[in-house]
């Protein structure tokens, strides 16, 4: 058990920490024995546990006790794990023995028998990360992914056998959401406006510079060229229109569940749109251009959500935002993304009032990596009900000239990099792709292709915005209880949900470098004790078990 003596302001953030990792907890009693407790004030006497760690960069009693000498600094500094820098926001203690925020200690005999003086407040960054989320010249670092990492460490190094609830599903080492903004349905409906002219200019002289560049091949700037000498035919019905969407999407994505982002109302730029081209931010079609084609890909077990306008910063605009959405396919949609990425701090709570079960804006326009600092699903601190599914890797983040501007190969080496880390930690990784990125002028479809066999080699579980949606909210709702006066003996208790399969794992850390998985169903309680080298299980119907070992 671990205990956590914190600020009466970091209940939430403490909370949320807890429902990402998700491990027994409680907040610390005085008198109580611990395995863990984990400090972000001075307690009133010296806390009995194996393990305390003492977080914040003011001084402390335990700095004096133990002779941690050190200085704070006011401008940032870093931490270095597992080949990861994690930045730390706002003030620091550096200690001097060790050169960073962390110094480990022995506690004195009777209260514990180690310790790990953290120079930074462990919960302040964790609600920075959830709040204003990380500026894009961090987006690489999981920083919030790392921060459990290291305290799970820490624990493990001490000898403290853990039960956790991991964020990957039984059978796969994460999630996938193949999600797409649907900003254009076709160029035939811009006729002489910026869109239009701008698609001219690119696939005519801008594939010329790229060619000469060595950013494009022969055969895409000859296919440029064609779709542009194409366009009046497009406009007369007796050509293809190259832009359409849906039918690539459906034929490279078979038997895959992708999330559509549907714009609600056409000709709206909306309220309060910051930068120079705002009048830009209207779209020529809306949901109901397409209602059809919505309900389709529905059936097909896709999912529509809405592509918000004005929902980000009114409750009342993002309800009738997603009215439209369910008038033209005839299910209330469960998921909003703001167009452009629009939203401020009051953003989840005006989201939350419109009644969406979760938002999918988190992310980067300039870069890909992690806003939040997580592959989680997470609840905004502002909210009750919403979830956040974080975007991680956006098309245009990749290859724009404004933005990373990146070859085909930097970019599957940047990608690699975030399913690398996917793999190695659990969570969900979401994937945006436009439109009209399959097409001329464009060609950015033959790397998502590469990408789908990257995420399909690593072993990912597929799944709709919802779905995984889902998925982690019957992760949140697992509760723990201690049986009798054993540290190590657990009951989990759990609520069965069928559209959140696949299982959730319970995981035994019994070291730091062997645990035992459990497939779990959620659908009964499982008794676990962790005193055995091998866990023992007992639960109501086996049948929905299955137990292994990972090293």
């Amino acid at each position: 058990m671990i205990g956590v003596a914190a600020r009466p302001d970091q209940q939430r953030v403490v909370e949320e920490f807890f429902e990402l990792f998700k491990t027994p907890w409680e907040i610390y009693r005085p008198g109580r024995s611990y395995d863990v407790v984990i400090a972000t004030v001075d307690t009133q006497a010296d806390p009995i546990a194996r393990l305390i760690i003492v977080s914040g960069s003011d001084a402390r009693s335990v700095d004096q006790l133990h002779r941690l000498e050190g200085s704070v600094t006011r401008d940032g500094t870093s931490v270095e794990h597992d080949g990861f820098v994690v930045p730390i926001y706002g003030d620091a203690r550096t200690f001097r023995d060790t050169g960073t925020p962390i110094a480990p200690f022995v506690a004195a005999a009777g209260s514990a028998g180690r310790g790990v003086r953290v120079g930074y407040d462990l919960f302040d960054q964790i609600s920075r990360l959830l709040t204003a989320g990380q500026p894009a010249d961090h987006a690489a670092s999981p920083a919030l992914d790392l921060h459990i990492a290291m305290v799970r460490g820490w624990i493990l190094a001490a000898g403290v056998r853990l039960v956790e609830i991991p964020p990957s599903p039984a059978g796969h080492p994460f999630i996938v959401c193949l999600t797409h903004d649907i900003d254009f349905i076709g160029i035939r409906m811009h006729r002489f406006d910026h869109t239009m002219w701008g698609f001219l200019w690119r696939s005519t002289i801008g594939v010329v510079v790229d060619l000469l560049r060595g950013r494009t091949t022969i055969g895409r700037a000859v296919a440029a060229w064609r779709a542009a000498l194409s366009l009046p035919f497009v406009y007369l019905g007796w050509a293809r229109d190259f832009w359409e969407p849906f039918a690539w999407y459906q034929r490279v994505e078979r038997g895959l569940p992708a999330t559509y982002f549907l714009i609600p109302f056409k000709g709206r730029r909306g309220d309060r749109v910051p930068g120079a081209g705002a009048s830009r931010r209207a779209a020529a079609y809306d949901v109901m251009d397409v209602r059809d084609t919505a309900r389709a890909l529905a059936d097909e077990g896709c999912e529509i959500g809405v592509h918000g306008i004005d929902a980000w910063h009114s409750a009342s605009l993002g309800r009738d935002e997603a009215a439209r959405v369910a008038a033209a396919t005839g299910e209330p949609p469960s998921g909003i993304r703001t167009h452009w990425l629009l939203a401020d701090s009051a953003s989840p709570a005006a989201l939350e009032g419109a009644g969406y079960a979760y938002d999918s804006t988190v992310g980067f326009n300039e870069t890909i990596g992690y806003r939040a600092g997580t592959t989680q699903v997470f609840r905004p601190l502002e909210t009750r009900t919403l979830l956040e599914l974080p975007l991680h890797i956006q098309d245009g983040a990749l290859f724009y000239p404004s933005r990373l501007h990146l070859s085909e190969d930097e970019a599957a080496a940047w990608c690699d990099r975030l399913i690398e880390w996917a793999r190695r930690s659990g969570g969900v990784l979401t994937v945006l792709w436009h439109d009209r990125s399959h097409a001329p002028e464009r060609f950015w479809g033959d790397f998502y292709i590469r990408l789908i066999a990257r995420l399909k080699a690593a072993g990912a579980w597929f799944a709709t915005g919802r779905q995984a949606v889902a998925w982690f909210g019957r992760r949140r709702r697992v509760r723990f209880e201690r049986i009798g006066l054993s540290k190590d003996l657990w009951r989990i208790h759990g609520t069965a949900d069928a559209a959140a399969a696949p299982a959730l794992i319970v995981r035994v850390h019994q070291s730091p470098t062997t645990s035992v998985d459990i497939a779990w169903n959620a659908a009964s309680v499982i008794d676990v004790d962790a005193r055995l080298d091998s866990v023992v299980a007992h639960v109501d119907d086996w049948s929905s078990m299955a137990i292994g070992t990972a090293s």
